[in-house]
């Protein structure tokens, strides 16, 4: 139950970040009803409803806020459909989304996103960067998916539109749910009190047997062909490097409390091979180099047959770490091998569930809290530059990676429109080849 005062701070901070959206046009629209300031129900739209999309809607719905769904937007119809069927059912009255505000198409972001005071970006991610963007300058409140982007000139716009979200006090919660996790928030804070000493080394995973496939269908599109088959093209996806691995590339990055100065690696196709896999490669392995000369070996790969491991350890000037998401592991030890702490994981909430009760709570409460924006995009520029690194050959600086204006972005988005990436005539995608493919 919602106490009077937290109802009546929520309104007037879903209010006031209308008001700070920009100006006299979005004042106007927040009293025109695209903010509810009449009862303590806090609007949702889900733009993006496959199945992610969807479970990001059910998480939304599991938290002790007072949430209804009024507007849903996704590419392609059979998907919108699919996951506003699944939320009906369950939610009932809650999924308030009639026809007139189910929107279909590329454009269909711009249309659901002013209705609502938080929204949910769950589309593939070469998207995220616009949709960010188009939340943030309306005033709305975000829980986005990641990666945040796929590209260097991606990740500047996500980085310019977060500080807009400073100023205006968006909440802004990014699903690196590491960051969420409790294993992962005590073994941290430990290591950063200096349980371990100053971390000089690490090693990061996620090795499995790959992720789904989805064959071309007679009479699609190259561009529906590549949107159904996203996680294969990297204007949509980023390579798995950027779209998985930024798990544990981040947990390096948050455990060092820095991002690489420099990134060097090698990878390849080895296992995946064919036109079903895009353009992207099956493994990546990469140093990320630190400023005060703390190297973290980066590995991840799919092949199927071989052993997974998903996870990370750290080696310290007093001891060592190790973490991983599966089963809520953590613990610490000294140089000496013995235990200093060691994370009990019995009956820890589930971080994707987390994520959402914490951005929920905050925003009925009328709090700014959440700013994950910024050192998402950071870290997933660190995946971004490790398959530069990869696919070039060479080793990339941070600081020119993040200047880099290889926007991987179609021109022009409609089915009708070819993406930039290609099939030949065998139906083979061209296939970065380090030493020869410019990256930058």
């Amino acid at each position: 139950m919602t106490k009077p005062n937290e109802t009546k701070n929520r309104r007037e901070f879903i209010k006031t970040s209308a008001m700070l959206a920009g100006g006299v046009v979005l004042n106007q629209f927040a009293f025109a009803g695209f903010h509810n300031s009449v009862n303590d129900t806090i609007k949702i739209a889900l733009i993006g409803c496959g199945d992610r999309g969807t479970g990001a809607a059910f998480q939304a719905f599991n938290t002790n806020a007072n949430i209804k769904l009024v507007a849903m937007a996704d590419a392609f119809s059979d998907r919108l459909e699919s996951s506003y069927t699944k939320l009906k059912e369950r939610y009932g009255d809650k999924v308030d989304v009639p026809k007139d505000r189910q929107f279909v198409g590329f454009d269909a972001f711009k249309k659901a996103i002013p209705l609502a005071d938080v929204v949910l970006l769950v589309t593939p991610p070469g998207f995220r960067p616009m949709h960010f963007a188009e939340a943030i300058n309306q005033g709305k409140h975000v829980f986005m998916e990641k990666p945040v982007a796929v590209d260097a000139p991606g990740i500047r716009e996500v980085l310019r539109a977060a500080e807009i979200g400073k100023q205006k006090k968006l909440n802004v919660v990014v699903g690196l749910q590491r960051h969420y996790q409790e294993n992962y928030r005590e073994i941290i804070k430990r290591v950063h009190d200096g349980a371990i000493g100053d971390i000089v080394g690490g090693q990061v995973y996620w090795n499995s047997g790959g992720v789904w496939v989805n064959k071309r269908q007679p009479g699609q599109t190259e561009m529906q062909y590549q949107m159904r088959n996203w996680y294969y093209f990297n204007w949509l996806c980023g390579d798995h490097i950027v779209e998985q691995h930024v798990h544990n590339i981040d947990v390096a990055n948050w455990i060092k409390n820095a991002y690489p100065v420099s990134i060097q690696g090698t990878g390849s196709r080895a296992w995946r091979t064919g036109p079903d896999y895009g353009e992207i490669y099956d493994n990546h392995a990469v140093e990320l180099t630190y400023a005060d000369g703390a190297v973290i070996y980066s590995q991840c790969r799919h092949f199927e047959g071989t052993s997974n491991r998903v996870d990370e350890t750290f080696q310290g000037t007093k001891g060592r770490t190790y973490l991983a998401a599966g089963g809520n592991k953590g613990t610490l030890w000294d140089s000496k091998g013995n235990v200093l702490f060691e994370h009990d994981g019995k009956n820890n909430p589930n971080p994707y569930q987390t994520e959402h009760d914490e951005l929920f709570a905050a925003i009925s409460k009328g709090e700014y809290k959440f700013e994950d924006a910024t050192r998402s995009a950071y870290s997933c520029l660190t995946a971004i530059i490790g398959r530069y690194a990869t696919y070039s050959g060479k080793v990339i600086k941070w600081d020119d990676a993040l200047q880099a204006n290889n926007s991987l972005m179609p021109p022009t988005l409609s089915w009708e429109a070819n993406p930039l990436v290609l099939p030949d005539q065998n139906g083979l995608y061209p296939i970065a080849i380090p030493g020869k493919t410019k990256v930058m």
